[in-house]
């Protein structure tokens, strides 16, 4: 913990977590998962801060998620259990994954024979027995097998080793982006694939211990989907603008911004900040109908029309608003989980004071 002072004594662009936002969506996100009886294994990827997996797993989470090893490896100072959802292929990356804690449960999310056999000879050199989810796809055509027979086998496949546990199956919906009133049709289709592919486990006789899917758009859609043992959303802890266009949260739901400072207000109306595409990203909304790269907390009206690598530029069109220079703006980014890797430090802050600061020790791909 830090001395709390004010955020006028912190150094601008910097990356800010309103507290009470954040504990009411874990709350949030806790006390659904407990009523709809499943589990929660929030993904990392989006804070990327061992203090907040510890807050997750504090409220009930059964283990972490996680995108890359050394994601893993920062985690693994909170967690006992923990999920890697990118396959770990070629020998740099198996030898790091067996030098993960050996009381840690590790298990792996993979899609083909070439990073199963990869695995599962690394399992047997290294005397140590990791567990594997079949990845499916069930409509977000990235990664994850689409034909059910193919995965089945695959999973028949992981079974067979004697150096692999075999734990059940992982899917992605992230092509679930419809506002949340509009993803009925989306969710029956997904727990009928899902389905399906239970269907094609239990005529191999084989039976999932976990059946994990989940992203934060969806989250609140899960106990429709037929099957389904464990939820991983990321982004619901602090949320983002594009989660709330679509309806998966409000504005006030928005726990994180990025703190900036009028740096010009010569061009007519505009104002620039310099927060720009080192601190924001460069990502328009997805899913969603609406411009710009963020929006102001206080005045979401006002958008971010244009960026440049230290320069934000505020569209100023649409409000009777006008900063000077010196003035201070927070601003919602379209995608929180980009604008976190792009900085080094979160400040939390409660009733203007800041209350806690934290390093974001799992950003990038290396310590």
């Amino acid at each position: 913990m830090n001395e709390a002072r004010s955020l006028d004594e912190l150094l601008t662009p910097a990356a800010v977590i309103d507290l009470p936002r954040m504990e009411a969506n874990l709350d949030r996100m806790a006390g659904y998962v407990k009523q709809a009886g499943l589990g929660l294994r929030p993904h990392t990827k989006t804070h990327k801060t061992p203090e907040l997996g510890a807050e997750q797993i504090r409220r009930g989470a059964i283990g972490l998620t996680v995108a890359t090893l050394h994601e893993a490896e920062v985690m693994s100072a909170v967690a006992h259990d923990i999920l890697l959802a990118h396959p770990p292929v070629g020998a740099p990356k198996l030898r790091r994954l067996f030098q993960l804690p050996e009381d840690l449960r590790v298990t792996v999310a993979l899609d083909s024979t070439e990073a199963l056999n990869g695995l599962a000879a690394a399992a047997r050199e290294h005397g140590r027995k990791i567990g594997v989810l079949v990845e499916v796809d069930v409509g977000m055509q990235r990664v994850g097998i689409p034909d059910v027979s193919a995965a089945a086998a695959l999973a028949q496949t992981v079974a067979d080793h004697d150096s692999l546990e075999w734990r059940g199956l992982t899917f992605y919906p992230g092509h679930i982006r419809e506002h949340v009133d509009q993803q009925t049709s989306s969710l029956e289709r997904l727990s009928a694939s899902v389905e399906h592919h239970l269907d094609a486990l239990a005529a191999r006789g084989l039976q999932p211990e976990i059946v994990s899917g989940g992203s934060t758009p969806a989250a609140f859609g899960s106990d429709h989907v037929h099957g389904l043992t464990e939820i991983r959303p990321g982004t619901y802890i602090i949320n983002d603008r594009t989660t709330a266009v679509i309806g998966a949260c409000s504005l006030a739901e928005c726990a994180y911004t990025v703190l900036a400072t009028v740096v010009s207000t010569a061009v007519p109306g505009q104002a620039v900040v310099d927060a720009g595409s080192k601190a924001l990203s460069r990502e328009d909304i997805r899913g969603g109908d609406a411009p710009g790269f963020g929006a102001l907390v206080d005045r979401p009206e006002v958008v971010v029309k244009g960026l440049s690598e230290e320069h934000g530029i505020l569209d100023l069109s649409n409000t009777d608003w006008r900063p000077r220079v010196g003035d201070r703006v927070r601003i919602i980014p379209n995608h929180v989980c980009v604008s976190v890797n792009l900085n080094n430090r979160l400040w939390g802050v409660r009733d203007g004071c800041i209350e806690a600061s934290w390093q974001i020790q799992a950003r990038n791909w290396d310590t």
